[in-house]
């Protein structure tokens, strides 16, 4: 079996929830899946795991801290995972990298929802290395079986966070996020269509009807929850990292979506209210369309 046809084939057993469910849609009450996106080889030799997870729900999130319920082993119970599940196809969350000889043990996220352990193996087989372009297609920013030496050319955008990484805030006070994003300018903005405004409700909450998804591409930065289990409210309201493709949805894989224009400088400036105490990771992901990159700040909410 070849690399792509297994990745599907992957992708096919993670989202294996809904498609036993005879394709019906769920707002709560289904599990979220670990997934094992790949693997890539790193400069120096050693290797980083992808991981991602499917989250059955269209509504419901899930707050599983690192325990018994959310943990990758061998080296864990923490290797970086997130602990706020967001709705729906989440595709390369987040890495672990591992030494070069690494060999080809298994390594395994186990995750807990709804009262059943469900498992994700990753392993360096060859028919998984995975590299930027394959990237790309599986997040819907090239057309099947389509590419250009521009876009394989593409470098992720960079961030940069102003000021330091750990902060503190107090519950109800919003708190400032600034960070500056630069790009190669890769890929071109392709597709999208007028702001969806003004939807009828039907419109906006109709189930996806593509059979595999399509991304809109432009440059954009986005905030969300990776680690903390109370609400959080951003302003400007964040466009969505996980992929919603209802007609109308703050969603690159979403028909008639925009990428908003992009700030003076690069420079993205944003608040977040917090409604409970606690200690939350905050994860900044900038997005050209076609790759991403990260940058997480650490916030300590007190009353």
């Amino acid at each position: 079996m070849n690399r792509r046809r297994l990745l599907v084939l992957i992708v096919a057993v993670v989202a294996a929830g809904s498609l036993r469910l005879g394709g019906q849609s769920y707002s709560s009450g289904q599990p979220v899946w670990p997934a094992f996106e790949g693997w890539e080889k790193n400069d120096d030799g050693s290797l980083s795991f992808l991981f991602g997870y499917m989250n059955d729900n269209w509504q419901q999130e899930f707050d599983i801290p690192v325990g018994p319920d959310n943990v990758i082993e061998p080296g864990g119970p923490d290797r970086g995972q997130p602990t706020h599940f967001q709705p729906r196809r989440n595709r390369f969350v987040f890495k672990v990298r591992v030494p070069k000889d690494w060999g080809d043990k298994e390594m395994i996220w186990t995750l807990s929802t709804q009262g059943v352990a469900r498992k994700a193996y990753a392993s360096p087989r060859t028919d998984l290395l995975i590299e930027n372009i394959d990237i790309m297609s599986e997040t819907g920013a090239l057309g099947a079986g389509t590419s250009t030496p521009e876009i394989r050319a593409d470098k992720p955008p960079a961030i940069a966070i102003a000021g330091s990484k750990t902060l503190t805030a107090k519950v109800g006070e919003p708190l400032t996020l600034t960070a500056t994003v630069t790009d190669d300018g890769v890929p071109r903005r392709r597709g999208g269509g007028p702001p969806g405004r003004g939807l009828p409700d039907a419109a906006i909450l109709r189930p996806p009807s593509r059979v595999t998804v399509g991304k809109i591409l432009g440059l954009h930065l986005s905030w969300f929850v990776y680690r903390g289990a109370g609400a959080v409210v951003f302003s400007p309201r964040q466009v969505k990292t996980w992929e919603d493709t209802r007609t109308g949805a703050n969603s690159p894989w979403a028909p008639l979506w925009q990428p908003p224009p992009v700030p003076a400088e690069g420079n993205y400036v944003v608040t977040a209210t917090f409604a409970e105490p606690g200690t939350y990771v905050l994860r900044a992901r900038a997005d050209d369309g076609a790759l991403t990159s990260d940058e997480d700040v650490t916030v300590t909410v007190s009353r």
